[in-house]
């Protein structure tokens, strides 16, 4: 029997998951970590926290399921985009990771632009320079710890620096190095011409791979700390959006994925490179060789319904606990009493500034509308439509762009409530569905490290194996127009805020 390992760092935890090469989940193990704030906008990890949540993820599932390692052919990395992590000649870390929604670095973005021009910098990465990518991010260890910079020669990406543990190979995949804003998105490849421009030595980032080629094998020592065989093939693997996108399907023209997690995605395959000259939504390579993807971005989604549960459901927490459910569970039953709208309550998801469609680090949360009669569940359902009202916004950019959608699934931890997969096809007025398997980015990873280990000839023909769709939700015609009217006001609170946006964060 031929099995497959997926292994996808996320920002909360780290999932990892065993299937048989048909995809059949056999076992998983999550590790969680924490997330670091030591100032406003500013967010980081411990890249040690990821291996050891790896390391002990591994154990877990080849322990628990019995599986003889030797019959493992191939593991697949998916990981959280854009964090930086910087290593020193010997290869240790030099600090903590800035990761992907940390927003600190708005003045190293002016300083990208004025280096590489805008229009040459859209030409060539296929964006324009954000807080949230890697680029901007070395900028600033380069002005503000010029210490650690110095000592500095390897750059990687989370789940490449997890390759690196497996391996001891620096090297990552066309999918993750688009976002870092130093690859030519057309050539898929790095681009010497930007590299030179923010003098970023190229010796510092590894190999640039196709998603489903073989990156490296599992190392001696990596197999003594993870219960693997030594040699086995790792396969490059894909961003976690990438390989969510290979993980549901989503491999062909035409179709798309909406995720809520920590963030929250609007994504959609394409053969052609359409660039939005704005630089609202991003295209980047896709996981299949070949082909590139649009995607659209909310920075705080699940999130924002987390900072909810955190800090204002304790109630709610303890009733779960009671009852031994999930919290989610009720909250979604709580929610669902209150009427489309919330009664005239909109919020605004800009708990970590915003990327599509407004570009900035400075917009922050808001409820709008407030009044004496909204209760906690008001606020509840506002939060959930205000992410599903961010989400439609990546939608409407894509059809600007050209990029038609026949088909849209729902994944990632919001797609898992029937409620919020409601709103969405409401909210976009298309159908909805969902994958029978829920592990997303780390079934992506597997199905990639199925293509690497020769199991199937392409990424189209194992997801045409592997992937089973379930769950049709229709919109509701009513509620959609309902929805329509809620979402032009909406719309309107970002343009009237962002000068207040920009003031508050001169305090």
């Amino acid at each position: 029997m031929e099995y497959l390992i997926g292994i996808d760092v996320g920002t909360s935890g780290t999932k990892t998951a065993l299937f048989s090469r048909n995809g059949e989940l056999v076992k998983s193990h999550t590790a969680q970590y924490p997330l670091y704030q030591p100032q406003n906008g500013y967010a980081e990890q411990e890249p040690a926290d990821w291996w050891n949540a790896v390391c002990e993820g591994l154990c877990a599932v080849i322990a628990q399921s019995g599986v003889d390692k030797n019959d493992i052919v191939g593991i697949g990395l998916s990981g959280q985009m854009h964090g930086l992590v910087m290593l020193d000649e010997n290869g240790e870390v030099l600090r903590r990771s800035i990761i992907w929604c940390d927003q600190r670095t708005a003045k190293e973005c002016d300083q990208i632009t004025q280096l590489c021009g805008a229009d040459r910098l859209m030409a060539v990465t296929a964006s324009p320079a954000l807080t949230g990518f890697t680029a901007s991010k070395i900028l600033w260890v380069r002005n503000n710890e010029p210490q650690i910079y110095e000592k500095c020669r390897h750059i990687l990406l989370p789940k490449d620096y997890i390759r690196y543990m497996l391996t001891g190979v620096f090297a990552t995949d066309v999918s993750d190095a688009s976002g870092m804003q130093l690859l030519d998105i057309a050539q898929r490849d790095w681009s010497d011409e930007i590299l030179e421009k923010l003098s970023i030595p190229k010796a510092w980032l590894g190999k640039v791979f196709e998603s489903c080629e073989v990156s490296g094998k599992v190392s001696e020592s990596a197999a003594q700390l993870t219960s693997l065989a030594a040699g086995t093939p790792v396969a490059a693997g894909a961003g976690d959006n990438a390989a969510a996108a290979v993980g549901c399907g989503v491999v062909r023209d035409g179709r798309a994925f909406t995720t809520i997690g920590t963030s929250g995605v609007v994504f959609a395959h394409t053969s052609d490179m359409p660039v939005d000259e704005k630089g609202r939504i991003h295209t980047f390579c896709s996981a299949v060789p070949g082909a590139w993807h649009v995607m659209g971005v909310t920075q705080a989604a699940g999130l924002s319904l987390k900072w909810y549960k955190d800090n204002f459901c304790t109630e709610e927490t303890h009733e779960a606990e009671k009852e031994a459910v999930d919290v989610y569970k009720i909250l979604d039953e709580k929610a669902a009493r209150i009427p489309v709208g919330c009664d005239r309550l909109l919020y605004l998801p800009y708990l970590m500034g915003e990327r599509t469609p407004h570009l900035d680090p400075d917009a922050r949360g808001v409820f709008f509308g407030l009044s004496a009669m909204h209760t906690r569940a008001h606020l509840l359902r506002a939060v959930m439509e205000g992410v599903t009202f961010s989400l439609r916004d990546c939608l409407e950019i894509f059809g600007q762009a050209g990029v038609n959608i026949d088909s849209m699934m729902a994944c990632g931890g919001g797609g898992s409530s029937k409620l919020w997969r409601q709103m969405l096809a409401d909210v976009f007025g298309c159908e909805v569905t969902t994958c029978v398997s829920n592990e997303g980015g780390a079934l992506g990873a597997a199905i990639l490290a199925a293509v690497g280990a020769g199991l199937y000839d392409s990424v189209e023909e194992a997801c045409d194996a592997v992937i089973a769709v379930k769950g049709r939700q229709l919109p509701d015609d009513n509620n959609t127009k309902k929805y329509n009217e809620y979402y032009k006001m909406y719309g309107s609170l970002y343009p009237a805020l962002r000068e207040s946006f920009a003031a508050l964060s001169e305090k």
